[in-house]
């Protein structure tokens, strides 16, 4: 069994594997009992068994049943589980599955991929321990001859099927990846459709999503070859060895040499033995792609264990008011990376100051805020708020403190007003109009069929990006933080809502210690000074004559 294999069984209880393994234990009892009522009804022409027979059948479809219940509620206790970790994951994971359209596609179909490990893998596997070893049993006390064939004939089952099964693996790997990118790809297109027509290129995606599905249909038929070859190997090796015991038990027979209801018994026990090594065989391919993609919901988790959100409930609380910013050779590398997202960064931000952060793409910026803001921990290095370490405050009380301004700012699908209260949910309807006006937002607001009471689509649909970006800066206005972070928030902007933007922008960080990403140089004007990054470093300051100019 392979480690996520054993992680996956380490998510659910032990009682419940000790449960599945009684109910495989009872199983194997029945397939004997079943077998021994058969024989004496047909050897002896007696059908006073056969309601004893009827009931062991039952017997078996009780457990059955039984296996199903008990594994069913395991795999939802653990899909729960997984998809609340994910859910808490705020960064991107590896591979694409932190992105959104990668996130959805294994949230959904992958984790459901889930269900045939634990109601079909799993029981089959501890059956698989169980019922042969009962059958063997039995087969001993009543032909041990035939019983040694079966003994050495047994572990070539599982040995052909390791042999297809590692191939099975990497093949229903690389299918999964192509569903997850396909499944990502698609949900990005769909979500930014609207911009691809505005620019004349829904066309080419419409091919790139056909050249993903043909890539997925493809993996797919490779892992279905490879299913089907699996299951002639295990067939072929299963009727072998059930030859080897059928042919010389009927030669016996037919010389005198051995009891009709022995050799029946021997008959109808036999493939028993090899039938629960058979069904593993398939269940195995069945719970191959939830395998897969539990290996990548762990490494997204494991990812952000790796990168532990900083500060706890119950540390220190800084006293309000716009604070001093100072990190001290901070430096971040992120699990699974050879470079450094930050490396040996210095900077101090004064009390009320503003500074913009700029560089090209990959420089660092982003996990610049994401250390300030307490998402990502550093490598070495401290962050002090007023001289304190940003490990030993409050993670709430600080969070409390900020305001955020993301690049691309989620709207819900709720009122105008409602998506402005995420600032401050206790905020009445006088501060959410005031939060509105600040940000420049309240024009358009206006505008809108109910006004602030206008429900949006989710996504913010209905509003151009500008607006949206609007709406979370009266969202952060509202939220009226000390300190303030923003992303790029004019990205994508044309230049009238540019404008707006940096209006708003300026009144947003009065009095306040405020971060900002930026490239633009409008944005680049509201600070006091500049800091370039690349490469994860400071490359050099530019003073606030000198933005200006």
């Amino acid at each position: 069994m392979k480690g996520v294999e054993r992680r996956l069984l380490g998510c659910v209880p032990r009682w419940v594997t000790v449960v599945l393994g009684v109910l495989a234990a009872g199983q194997g009892v029945l397939v004997v009992v079943q077998a021994e009522l058969l024989v004496r009804a047909v050897a002896g022409l007696d059908a006073g068994p056969l309601p004893w027979l009827a009931g062991a059948v039952a017997g078996r479809a009780a457990l059955a049943w039984v296996v199903t219940v008990v594994a069913g509620r395991a795999a939802a206790r653990v899909k729960r589980g997984l998809r609340e970790g994910l859910l808490a994951v705020p960064g991107a994971g590896p591979s694409g599955a932190g992105s959104p359209g990668g996130r959805v596609t294994l949230l959904t179909r992958g984790l459901d991929a889930v269900d045939p490990f634990f109601t079909g893998y799993v029981p089959q596997l501890l059956a698989a321990c169980v019922v042969p070893v009962v059958v063997l049993a039995r087969l001993v006390s009543v032909d041990w001859a035939s019983a040694v064939v079966v003994a050495v004939t047994v572990p070539l089952v599982p040995v052909f099927g390791a042999l297809v099964g590692m191939r099975t693996a990497a093949v229903t790997v690389r299918q999964w990846e192509s569903l997850r990118r396909l499944g990502g790809h698609f949900r990005d297109v769909v979500a930014g459709l609207s911009t691809l027509r505005a620019f004349g290129r829904a066309e080419h995606q419409s091919g790139v999503v056909r050249r993903l599905a043909d890539g997925h249909r493809r993996a797919s038929v490779r892992a279905l070859r490879v299913a089907f070859l699996s299951s002639l190997v295990l067939e072929l090796v299963c009727a072998l060895s059930v030859a080897l015991v059928a042919v010389p038990v009927g030669l016996r027979l037919l010389e005198g040499r051995m009891a009709l209801s022995a050799g029946l018994l021997v008959l109808v026990l036999t493939p028993e033995v090899y039938l629960p090594l058979r069904a593993l065989g398939q269940r195995f391919h069945a719970s191959a792609e939830g395998v897969a993609a539990a290996e990548e919901a762990f490494a997204v988790l494991d990812t952000s264990a790796g990168s532990p959100v900083v500060g706890s409930a119950g540390g220190r609380v800084v006293a309000g008011g716009a604070p001093e910013i100072v990190l001290r050779d901070v430096t971040v590398r992120y699990p699974g990376s050879r470079e450094a997202a930050l490396s040996g960064v210095s900077l101090r931000v004064a009390a009320g100051e503003r500074v913009a952060v700029a560089g090209p793409s990959g420089a660092g910026k982003s996990t610049l805020l994401l250390v300030l803001a307490g998402l990502v921990r550093p490598e070495s290095g401290r962050v002090l708020v007023d001289g304190v370490d940003l490990a030993d405050l409050d993670l709430e009380a600080w969070r409390a403190r900020l305001g955020w301004v993301p690049q691309r700012p989620h709207l819900f699908a709720a009122s105008v007003a409602d998506n402005i209260r995420l600032g401050d949910p206790g905020a009445g309807d006088a501060r959410v109009v005031e939060a509105a006006r600040a940000a420049g937002a309240a024009e358009f607001v206006a505008g809108l069929p109910e006004g602030y009471a206008t429900v949006l689509g989710e996504g913010g649909a209905g509003l151009s990006a500008g607006q949206r970006q609007r709406v979370a800066v009266a969202r952060a206005y509202l939220a009226g933080g000390d300190v303030m972070l923003l992303d790029e928030p004019t990205a994508r902007l044309d230049l009238r809502s540019e404008r707006l933007l940096v209006d708003a922008a300026v009144r947003l960080l009065e009095g306040r210690t405020a971060v900002l990403v930026a490239h633009r140089t409008a944005l680049l004007g509201v600070a006091d000074r500049v800091v370039r990054l690349e490469g994860g470093r400071v490359a050099g300051e530019v003073a606030r004559g000198e933005v200006a100019a």
